[in-house]
């Protein structure tokens, strides 16, 4: 039976409170063999005594050994299997900027990046260029233009944007072309069925323009592409759980996801403490919060270890906020592990640690990897921390007579 089926049948309304913190590739490694991990480094005070009160484990957001793009992560913590929910990172920034995405449209993940003399990537982010910057870049590229097709190009944040084809026989089955290296140049679009033979000839040619386009400028003069996508289509947070589902975040991409999933995007916060002041103030109002933070994750990609363990303590910082809120369950994890000795998404299990009256505690004092390997939820697949969160909330009645 699909674990939504089952939860269709046992989910029960009441009035408790569920919040799900992720901090966006929280798990880490030591830069050597035997030291600390970001997380393990870092002064989590409030992450600590919440490790006394609570259960603690390490989820596995896809399957042991695979790594995990943010989609699938996030998906798995929704409780939607990811190798069966498949969704593509164009449509997550599409829907997270709220473009509406038609039958038949391609929706296409794109970064700006620096390309040398030579045409390879030295920077895949562009120096990360603030969005004011990128914007009018963006503006720009809306002058490419290709017979029978509408292009729409859209800004999404700093040195990311999306691009959206319309037309007739475009299928969105299409390979990036992002090195994921640099010293490399982008690759050519290639189309990895005949039905997407259309799609990559587009988007080739829109990268030749779009080159034209950018050349002489100092950071963002080339592109990669990503996540050719069409809209998929998902049971609803409230359908499957009965939850009215509240997103709290900064970066469009998690507000797509979010989107897909049924839940409302609630406030325009675009820093931490923004976001607890819109928990606060639509805390009434909904029965589920997701609240995002990007910068454990964007510092470990960066290879930024000091940077990691200091935007870790931010995140503890912002615990009474929501504590002071009494939830009646409160979930601290991440959607996979970023650590900054590789600078990449990782495999590794996640720290994930649930607070409840009705959680059975273990030995834990602290949150971290390394305590995690011990605490009572084990390691686990991300897809059932849902059924968790529903249990201790009184929200799932029993199986069977």
């Amino acid at each position: 039976m699909d674990i939504h089926q089952l939860t269709r049948t046992l989910h029960i309304k009441n009035d408790s409170k569920i919040v799900m913190l992720v901090g966006d590739g929280l798990g880490g490694l030591p830069l050597e063999p035997g030291g600390l991990t970001e997380l393990e480094t870092a002064k989590t005070p409030h992450l600590d005594a919440l490790a006394e009160r609570g259960v603690q484990g390490g989820s596995i957001p896809v399957l042991p050994g695979i790594s995990p793009g943010s989609g699938p992560g996030h998906l798995g913590l929704f409780g939607y299997d990811p190798l069966q929910y498949v969704i593509g990172r164009g449509a997550l920034e599409a829907t997270g900027i709220g473009f509406e995405l038609q039958h038949g449209d391609v929706a296409i993940r794109c970064n700006f990046c620096t390309l040398d003399a030579a045409g390879d990537i030295s920077d895949r982010r562009a120096g990360r260029i603030p969005s004011e910057e990128s914007a009018p870049l963006v503006e720009k590229l809306r002058a490419v233009s290709i017979p029978n097709i509408e292009i729409f190009v859209e800004p999404v944040k700093e040195h990311r944007f999306v691009v959206v084809l319309r037309g007739e026989g475009l299928d969105g089955n299409v390979a990036d072309t992002d090195p994921q290296t640099t010293g490399a140049p982008p690759l050519t679009p290639e189309a990895r069925d005949a039905g997407s033979e259309k799609t990559a000839e587009v988007a080739a040619e829109f990268f030749k323009q779009a080159i034209k386009i950018l050349a002489g400028q100092p950071q963002a003069n080339g592109l990669t592409m990503r996540g050719f996508s069409a809209r998929p289509h998902l049971p609803s947070f409230e359908e499957v759980y009965g939850l009215r589902a509240a997103a709290i975040a900064v970066y469009p991409m998690y507000k797509g996801l979010a989107r897909l999933v049924g839940m409302d995007i609630v406030g325009a916060a675009t820093t931490l403490s923004q976001q607890m002041d819109v928990l606060a103030e639509k805390w009434a109002d909904y029965d589920f919060f997701f609240i995002h933070y990007k910068y454990t994750d964007s510092t470990g990609e960066d290879g930024n270890f000091a940077a990691k363990v200091a935007r870790t303590e931010d995140l503890d910082a912002i615990v009474p906020q929501i504590t002071a809120l009494d939830p009646t369950v409160l979930i601290v994890t991440g959607d996979h592990s970023t650590p900054a000795h590789l600078k990449n998404h990782s495999w590794h299990p996640v720290p994930t640690l649930l607070v409840s009256d009705h959680c059975r505690t273990d030995q834990c004092r602290q949150f971290s990897e390394r305590e995690s390997v011990h605490g009572g939820l084990g390691q686990f697949e991300a897809k059932h921390l849902m059924t968790l969160a529903l249990a201790n909330a009184g929200r799932l009645g029993k199986y069977g007579a």
